[in-house]
């Protein structure tokens, strides 16, 4: 199942989860496209809660569950290897099916065999989604962890590039990171560098992994290079170069 459990707080996402309602009603095949991540696997499962869910890449494992099931859930339906001989079985076989697929895939010959498609916008779309996916988010990682940490949602900024999947690491990650021991971030980079060491400039190499957090946060912080180079005790050009040297994680 997606990791979005299906969040309804935006218009789209709300109109996606109304058509899924009234699919639970009808006896007809349909098809949800959109982007990874953003909630399809859900949909299907709340249409189709009972029935079994396989990657339209397993050919023959498709092709052994038609033989009794009545229904079925096909996700990806883009990764199909023979689209022809996968739409002749289920309409022989006479099986109910909601599949699932990335918005770009077209191909005609699904025309006969979805009644009705409809498409998930991406995250980057339902803002108001985003919100409740990061306090589910938040709440998961809080029992995860075992945390009692208050989450910083006012300098949070979603990650959501990969919709839910990006969104949801990025929560799991930040808050891990809140409450980190300095021994345990020292760890971390620890099992980082061991494979990574091997030239003669390494050190210089790695500093961009001390410096470029430290800036960051200290730009975030005391808001002008001015004030942070006090703090760091940096003359300000030497500051202003590190700046423009890490320009593109900064």
């Amino acid at each position: 199942m997606d990791v979005t459990s299906f969040v309804t707080a935006s218009d789209a996402s709300s109109q996606a989860f109304k058509t899924a309602t009234l699919l639970k009603t009808l006896s007809i095949n349909s098809l949800i496209t959109g982007e990874s991540g953003v909630g399809k696997k859900s949909l299907a499962r709340y249409i189709l809660p009972d029935a079994q869910i396989i990657d339209a890449s397993e050919f023959d494992h498709i092709f052994l569950a038609l033989e009794n099931a009545r229904e079925i859930i096909i996700s990806n339906l883009e990764n199909s290897p023979n689209l022809i001989r996968l739409i002749k079985a289920l309409q022989e076989n006479n099986v109910r099916v909601i599949a699932t697929a990335k918005s770009s895939f077209f191909d005609e010959k699904i025309d006969d065999l979805f009644s009705l498609k409809f498409d998930i916008p991406p995250l980057s779309q339902r803002p108001e989604d985003i919100d409740v996916l990061v306090k589910i988010f938040v709440k998961e990682a809080s029992l995860l962890f075992n945390s009692n940490e208050k989450f910083d949602f006012k300098n949070f900024r979603p990650d959501v590039s990969k919709n839910a999947d990006s969104l949801r690491r990025q929560v799991m990650v930040s808050c891990l990171l809140q409450d980190i021991k300095d021994v345990e971030l020292m760890d971390i980079m620890d099992n980082y560098l061991y494979s990574r060491l091997g030239s003669n400039s390494d050190y210089r190499n790695f500093l961009y992994l001390y410096e470029v957090p430290l800036i960051k946060s200290g730009l975030r912080k005391f808001k002008s290079q001015l004030k942070l180079a006090d703090k760091l005790g940096l003359n300000r050009n030497t500051l202003r170069k590190k700046v423009s040297d890490n320009k593109q994680y900064i």
